[in-house]
């Protein structure tokens, strides 16, 4: 089973931090994600950019609208993911904790199953 673990966490905090830290954590994170990678069970992660460099593009009544920024005003931010094949669910949560003890932030790990709509493209 896919499994995408969202990373979530204030924005201002993570944003904040020094040089020196986010390279720690970046590392920090890296030795988890090397481990799943070398047991070829992690697919594609991504950081994502700060929300100021997001557009959101609703759908209006005769056009659409584009905004910039995220579509909602949140705590925490959607700030990035990770895309993993478990067996099961509690290793997905496992992988998560793993995360989490790597951040120093408070940030929150949600795991949802993945439909791949790819059929034949390896994750890898």
């Amino acid at each position: 089973m896919l499994y995408a673990v969202l990373c979530y966490d204030a924005e201002s905090e993570v944003c904040a931090w020094s040089k020196e830290l986010d390279e720690k954590v970046m590392a920090d994170l890296g030795a988890v994600n090397q481990r799943y990678a070398e047991a070829g069970k992690l697919g594609p992660v991504a950081r994502l950019m700060p929300t100021t460099a997001a557009v959101t593009v609703r759908k209006g009544l005769t056009d659409n609208i584009v905004m910039d920024g995220p579509f909602a005003e949140t705590k925490e931010q959607f700030l990035g993911f990770f895309v993993l094949e478990a067996e099961t669910l509690e290793e997905a949560i496992q992988f998560a904790r793993e995360l989490s003890a790597a951040n120093p932030a408070n940030g929150t790990y949600e795991i949802r199953p993945l439909q791949f709509f790819n059929p034949g493209v390896p994750i890898t």
